[in-house]
């Protein structure tokens, strides 16, 4: 028997890529489980599905940072003191990308490369473990929403948020939609679907001196004068990043979904000011704000 499961979660995460560098993603889970029936006469109740493996995956993958382990770029350092990791991805094109961060901002994932494929193995193997005995397959099916519209992929981090959010590196896969003077406007929306393609949204004030990270041994030896340098301290611990400026883009206000939407409006607005503009921006799938201009 089995039995299955389609929109069981949005992970909304970022990832280390060699080629992209730091990617914002969004996608999709379903979930097949493979077994015979217990006592209620179920593979599983509903209910404990939605509840027991959103929570893995969320407590897992979602807004964290995903680091393939095994690629050569990758250099991981637990400090036992600080109970931080720093990790270095040495990309060899000098737009190297350092973090010192808790441990619970990174998942690492045993492979060359995050991939879809990669992904589900490192959760099948979490979630496997706590699935009941009656229970003998797992089969999870990621996936990316279907957008047919202009969409860019954006990494960032919320300090003032209570939750997760607070994480300096996780992201979203996000459509946009512009209406000039009340109208469509792709032109408008593909602007950002190209400057916000696989971007760091860094908040101006979070911008730190180098004397002031807690960088690797390695990258203290490193030319840092192409890259912006951010930290700043919340309520899961402190939170540091260098990346490379030609992928990033600076704001001066929270980078949270109603600050970037007002931003995306205000700088339509800035380039075009005899026109009305209305700015839907999403975070990730199916949420995000409006603004006008």
């Amino acid at each position: 028997m089995q039995l299955f499961v389609n929109d069981l979660t949005v992970m909304d995460f970022s990832y280390l890529c060699p080629r992209r560098g730091m990617v914002g993603e969004s996608w999709i889970v379903d979930v097949i489980l493979d077994g015979g029936l217990n006592e209620e006469s179920m593979v599983l109740d509903f209910s404990k599905v939605k509840k027991q493996l959103k929570r893995l995956i969320d407590e897992h993958v979602d807004h964290k940072l995903l680091v393939p382990a095994e690629h050569q770029y990758a250099k991981v350092k637990h400090d036992p003191l600080t109970d931080q990791v720093n990790l270095d991805f040495l990309r060899p094109d000098g737009r190297s990308i350092h973090l010192h961060c808790p441990p619970e901002a990174y998942a690492f994932i045993y492979s060359e490369e995050v991939t879809m494929d990669s992904v589900s193995q490192y959760l099948k193997e979490i979630i496997a473990t706590e699935l009941p005995d009656n229970v003998q397959g797992l089969t999870l099916m990621l996936r990316e929403e279907q957008i047919d519209e202009p969409y860019y992929h954006y990494t960032h981090g919320l300090k003032k948020h209570d939750g997760n959010c607070q994480r300096i590196a996780h992201g979203h896969r996000s459509r946009v939609k512009v209406t000039k003077d009340g109208q469509p406007c792709k032109e408008s929306a593909a602007y950002w679907a190209t400057r916000w393609q696989d971007i760091y949204i860094g908040t101006r004030e979070d911008m730190a001196e180098r004397a002031a990270l807690h960088l690797s041994e390695h990258a203290e030896t490193l030319d840092f004068s192409e890259h912006y340098l951010f930290a700043y301290e919340s309520s899961q611990g402190l939170f540091e990043l260098v990346i490379p400026k030609a992928e990033s883009d600076l704001i001066d206000t929270d980078s949270t979904v109603e600050c970037l939407a007002q931003f995306m409006a205000d700088e339509h607005k800035r380039l075009a000011p005899a026109h009305e503009y209305q700015v839907f921006a999403f975070e990730g799938v199916g949420k995000g704000a409006i603004a006008y201009a």
